[in-house]
């Protein structure tokens, strides 16, 4: 259902438009003679009254059209022989040049303005000659009206400026926040990792160290000591490894915290990506395992970056994913035989930020162009013993 015109139009608009129609019917019916008219009431004021009142209420849709229909009805009032301006009138003259100041640029709008003064002062509206003080009052009404809304139009500027400015300020506030608490996740990170990860190293390789002492005695002694500084070592290894993995995703972004995707969803990022015209193929070598979340979503994006670096430069090509689980490591390969060029990798992170990614795991990146054309991006990451899918699933 279409809405009524009157809705788009500013109530403080439709209010003054309507005190126009009332104060012209008012002094249609009861000062009519006075300004010259024939009889009291002078019906035809009325619609005239309306006419100027719509005008009003469109003035800021159409500064400039409603200025110029405005002079021409003065014109046309003076044609029917009118004398004087009655007051309706007037405030709706007053009104269109102040529209004129706050609406249009002070170039265009001073042009009009000037524009309208003079056709007033020189006497084409009412085809008479106008004494001197009569210009003077017609001009210092007119640029009043029209110097408010220039005053208007300032200051509306300025607040918008600083408007936008304080808007500018609060978004710098909110990236300085996000940075500072990123800056002291990541050294809380820094001095977990310096303090209770090599307080926790020491202790496994003082365990290891004693066992292993222990371990040359006679057969058969000493061998419930031995069990426990072994299963105090390999929990010492496996605290240090979760202390790791912990402190990766704390000096993370804090929007890659949340839950996001790991390698099981490789295959929809292959899908995605199918309409560019690569030819895309996955190979899993090894039994899958259950990675850390962390260690999951830097695997992920690797690929990610590589597989968005190839869809960039290498155009129609064949891409291949590798995703090869060894017994302590990860190894991830994106292969293509196009012409990609791909230092310049796509994303922001690029090259810098897959490496980062790997480092921040204990693990490597290289990436470079193949002898035989195209590129490949491989990162090794290490891996605790993790859970097969088979039986995580089970």
């Amino acid at each position: 259902m279409r809405l009524s015109p009157l809705r788009s139009v500013p109530r403080v608009d439709l209010l003054i438009g309507l005190a126009i129609m009332a104060l012209g019917t008012l002094e249609a019916f009861t000062v009519a003679t006075e300004y010259g008219a024939a009889q009291n009431p002078e019906l035809w004021w009325v619609g005239q009254a309306l006419a100027t009142g719509v005008l009003v209420w469109y003035r800021r849709r159409a500064p400039v059209a409603v200025f110029i229909l405005m002079i021409l009805a003065q014109y046309l009032w003076h044609r029917q022989g009118n004398e004087q301006c009655p007051v309706w009138q007037l405030a709706a003259l007053l009104i269109v040049f102040h529209t004129i100041g706050a609406h249009l640029p002070l170039k265009h709008g001073g042009a009009w303005a000037l524009a309208g003064i003079l056709i007033f002062d020189s006497g084409a509206v009412d085809h008479r000659f106008l004494p001197f003080e009569e210009v003077i009052y017609l001009t210092v009404m007119f640029g009043s009206a029209y110097a408010t809304g220039l005053a208007l139009r300032g200051y509306l500027l300025r607040a918008h400026r600083m408007s936008e400015r304080a808007a500018r300020l609060e978004i710098e506030r909110e990236r300085r926040a996000v940075e500072a608490v990123a800056a002291e996740r990541s050294r809380i990170a820094r001095e977990l990792h310096d303090v209770v990860a090599h307080s926790v190293s020491m202790m496994v390789m003082q365990a290891g160290a004693l066992r292993r002492r222990m371990g040359t005695a006679q057969e058969g002694e000493h061998s419930s000591e031995t069990a426990i500084l072994s299963g105090i070592e390999q929990a010492g290894r496996e605290a240090v490894e979760e202390l790791r993995i912990m402190l990766g995703a704390l000096r993370m972004p804090q929007d890659e915290a949340l839950p996001q995707p790991g390698l099981d969803m490789v295959p929809n990022l292959i899908s995605t990506v199918g309409s560019s015209g690569l030819r895309v193929t996955l190979e899993t070598e090894g039994e899958p395992v259950h990675l850390a979340p962390g260690l999951d979503l830097s695997a992920y994006r690797i690929v990610q970056e590589a597989l968005t670096n190839a869809v960039k430069y290498a155009g129609e090509a064949d891409v291949r994913i590798r995703l090869a689980y060894r017994r302590d490591h990860l190894e991830l390969e994106v292969a293509d035989n196009g012409g990609g060029a791909g230092p310049a990798l796509s994303t922001g992170n690029g090259l810098i930020g897959m490496r980062e990614r790997a480092e921040l795991f204990g693990g490597t990146l290289d990436a470079g162009p193949l002898p035989e054309g195209g590129f490949r991006v491989r990162a090794t990451l290490p891996i605790s013993q993790g859970v097969p899918m088979s039986e995580a699933t089970n």
